[in-house]
């Protein structure tokens, strides 16, 4: 068995945009009526699941899609800040030429993603399912599968946040946790994902004839 879906995130998983995450947060913060952070704290928020932080932020809920769109904003604005961190084009190039199909599914915007990968990364995904909501990455995992024709034991999902990891999970499909992100790893492994991936170089090495690297 193989695995021929590999579903991305974006952000803090294929594109370098922790700091700049971590640089806007308190200016939302302030225009969104949730608690500003210091560095120190910002740090510590990397430690916890995505549902902890947004209770420890007191992030009020329904505020939630007008801060996605103002951050989406944002990045589209503050694009040129944004890069794909060293060796993803290399490892996305790898996975194709060995067969599988790519998707990338993400709170960020499809053009956002796009811009930042280039045109000519951007025309190896098969399916884009951005915009999605904190939340809701299960549904568009899902519309990934069916638009590729993949299963859940034939798809595995790489991201570098708790919410990867459950959406992952809640779709039955095999989910590997990227320590180069916002969250740390230790954050991750209390999920059990599929695999730990430590360097972007492992990427290409993903499993892809079904033999995924257990945890250590």
């Amino acid at each position: 068995m193989r695995y021929d879906l590999a579903i991305f995130d974006f952000d803090g998983t294929l594109a370098d945009s922790k700091d700049w995450f971590f640089g806007s947060l308190n200016e939302v913060a302030h225009r969104f009526g949730f608690r500003q952070t210091t560095p120190e704290e910002r740090e510590e928020l990397r430690r916890l699941g995505t549902r902890e932080i947004v209770r420890r932020l007191r992030v009020p809920l329904w505020r939630m899609p007008g801060i996605a769109r103002h951050m989406r904003q944002r990045a589209s604005e503050d694009i040129a800040a944004i890069r794909l961190f060293p060796g993803i084009p290399e490892a996305l190039n790898s996975l194709r030429q060995r067969g599988a199909a790519l998707a990338v599914v993400s709170s960020n915007s499809e053009n956002n993603v796009r811009r930042v990968l280039g045109t000519d990364l951007a025309g190896q995904v098969g399916f884009y399912g951005c915009g999605s909501s904190l939340f809701g990455k299960a549904v568009r995992l899902r519309q990934a599968m069916k638009r590729t024709g993949s299963t859940p034991a034939r798809t595995i999902c790489i991201g570098d946040e708790s919410r990867d990891i459950e959406a992952a999970q809640a779709v039955s499909a095999a989910s590997a946790a990227v320590t180069w992100g916002y969250a740390l790893p230790e954050a991750l492994r209390r999920l059990g994902p599929t695999v730990v991936l430590e360097a972007v170089e492992e990427i290409a090495a993903l499993g892809l004839d079904g033999r995924a690297r257990p945890l250590p």
